[in-house]
């Protein structure tokens, strides 16, 4: 079975979501499936969402990060923020 995980799009309804909102859901999903409630047919479909749920989340952190690492000290050492 080939790997997908990188290759498929994100989905627009996950692309909306807040970090903290996917993050959450993807929370949910985690439990349902630790709890082993439904059937395998779901339990397959909430994994396949929960993954793109990470990678959303993933992307997400790396945007931030990407953002704070625009604040650099100057040579006096204050904070300089470079704005896009």
């Amino acid at each position: 079975m080939a790997d997908t995980s990188k290759t498929t799009e994100i989905p627009k309804d996950i692309l909306k979501l807040s970090f903290e909102d996917a993050l959450a859901e993807l929370e949910n999903i985690v439990r349902d499936l630790e709890d082993g409630r439904g059937e395998l047919e779901g339990a397959i479909k909430a994994f396949e969402r929960g993954t793109l749920l990470k990678r959303h989340c993933a992307a997400k952190l790396k945007e931030a990060e990407a953002r704070i690492e625009k604040i650099m000290p100057s040579q006096d050492g204050v904070q300089v923020t470079e704005f896009e």
